[in-house]
Formats: C-alpha cells, structure tokens, sequence
C-alpha cells in the first residue's frame, strides 16, 4: 500500500446531513453566502446524496440521511455548531435575518476578540459567524466570573 501525504489546507472537514440537500445548497448560499464546491452526487432517484460547499479555503460536506440519521430539527436540540469566520459579519447578518434564517445568538462583540453571531439552517444546523474585532491577550481570554 502507497501512503499519500495529507494534502495541504485544513485538515478537519465537518460534513453535515439533511433530509433535503438541495434545499440545503439553496439556503446556504442565499442566507450564509456559501459557494456550491465541486460535483453533486446524485442517485438514480435524482436526489442529491453528496454536496460540498465552500467560504474562503475551507469547505463543508453535505450529506443525504439515511434510515439511522436524524437531524437537530427533527430531535429538537442543536447537535453541533459550525463556526466560520468571514470579512463583515455585520452585513453577514443583515444578509442571514433578510433570507429568513432563524437567529440563536443576536450579533455582539465577546470577550474573546470576536464580534459574532449564530443562526440555525431550516433543518436546525446552527451556524456561527464571526469577524475578529480585536486581539486580546491569554488572560483577557477567560470567561468573565458570575457576580453571584
């Protein structure tokens, strides 16, 4: 067997299921401003089994579910969150409240450096976007401490 290096670039790739693929690349890209990413998969029922889309040199998977698959919108809580970096999450958010996106987390500036927001997809899949504001040194990193 040949080992192949690990090719260059992020070396994680989340890869998310929806009941409806299509819907999903639709949503994404009006709501979030992600670009569909290489070939679609399609199965012989024409239903997109397999999508990528892509925001600046990283890229998401998008999958079918299958019979064992369940999403956040049919479970009810959030099974994971993504969080993506982009130039003015400001007009980012402006963009995701107009396209109809649900918003878990109103836009604000965190202790940690960055000014985000969070917004769940239509089959529950929160999404998280940021602008890094300022930098800020290890100890201004913790959480603040409950006044209690």
């Amino acid at each position: 067997m040949t080992v192949k290096p690990i090719p260059d670039g992020p070396r994680v790739t989340p890869f998310v299921l929806y009941r409806d693929v299509a819907a999903a690349l639709e949503f994404l890209e009006r709501a979030f401003g992600l670009e569909e990413h290489g070939e679609r998969y399609i199965d012989a029922e024409g239903l997109i089994r397999h999508a990528a889309v892509k925001i600046g040199d990283s890229v998401v998977m998008l999958g079918c579910t299958g019979p064992g698959d369940r999403n956040p919108g049919e479970l009810g809580p959030a099974t994971q969150g993504l969080y993506v970096y982009v130039e003015d999450v400001d007009g980012h958010f402006e963009q995701a409240r107009r396209a109809g996106a649900r918003i878990v987390r109103e836009l604000e500036d965190g202790y940690f450096g960055d000014r985000s927001y969070g917004a769940a997809d239509p089959e529950g899949h929160e999404w998280y976007f940021a602008s890094r504001v300022r930098e800020v040194s290890s100890d201004e990193t913790k959480a603040p401490q409950d006044a209690s």
